[in-house]
């Protein structure tokens, strides 16, 4: 190659590089939407009782916005679409949470009294005497 054609195939990769650096990023946001879109259904359905249906019907409107802007190449919009799902989403994850935490709480403070002592365990001394 000639240092023209060695200069003129920089030159046309910093024209493009901006262009496909846009392409890359909108590449990323549509995966992660599709993926948050997948996360969320499936915990939607595997929630089953666990959580109340206006919280489920809240999660799934924010699902079907989602995925029809999807289908469209505006990169800012599926971001922010994306956002309030994971916002919806996320109050209902950390509902879960806490009563999950306030379960093992109450199953763990069981056989403790006020001081939080257990009492009653079987136990056996197994060190060298």
């Amino acid at each position: 190659m000639s240092d023209e054609d060695i200069d003129r195939a920089v030159k046309e990769a910093e024209k493009f590089a901006e262009e496909d650096k846009k392409a890359k990023e909108a590449v990323e946001v549509k995966n992660r939407a599709e993926h948050m879109i997948f996360q969320s259904e499936k915990t939607l359905s595997d929630l089953g009782d666990k959580v109340t249906e206006s919280e489920k019907a809240e999660v799934q409107s924010a699902i079907d916005k989602l995925k029809e802007t999807v289908k469209g190449n505006n990169t800012e919009a599926i971001k922010a679409d994306t956002e309030a799902l994971e916002k919806s989403f996320y109050a209902i994850s950390e509902k879960l949470y806490k009563q999950a935490g306030e379960a093992q709480g109450n199953a763990g403070a069981q056989g403790a009294d006020e001081n939080g002592n257990f009492y009653g365990a079987d136990f056996e001394d197994k060190t060298d005497k």
